[in-house]
């Protein structure tokens, strides 16, 4: 539980911004299961009451990303996916870029130069 707290106090409401239709994510250093939940929970609540149309993960402050991660954006691909909108990445890191050419999420994903 404290885990999960710590996580839950690394995401503030400043890391989900919507701008014009896109929805920019801010995440934080250590995406785990610890905090997924909790940063997918935010993530849809804008996705339903916002008309947002496409997501950007943004991954300047990420050092450390699990399988928790992978499903975070794979989610918010398939939720906005259904309406045509798209999922992008910035700020991604060669680690970070490591894991998704290893999941296949840089085939759903565009990863934007930063």
């Amino acid at each position: 539980m404290e885990r999960k707290v710590e996580a839950m106090e690394q995401i503030a409401a400043g890391d989900f911004q919507v701008i014009d239709d896109c929805l920019l994510i801010q995440l934080p250093e250590e995406i785990d299961h610890h905090g997924a939940g909790f940063i997918c929970e935010c993530a849809d609540r804008y996705l339903v009451r916002e008309e947002v149309r496409n997501v950007v993960f943004d991954f300047g402050r990420t050092r450390f990303m699990d399988s928790s991660g992978i499903g975070i954006v794979m989610g918010r691909y398939r939720k906005i996916s259904c309406f045509g909108g798209r999922v992008y990445a910035i700020h991604v890191d060669r680690q970070i870029e490591r894991i998704f050419k290893l999941s296949g999420l840089n085939k759903i994903v565009e990863v934007l130069e930063s």
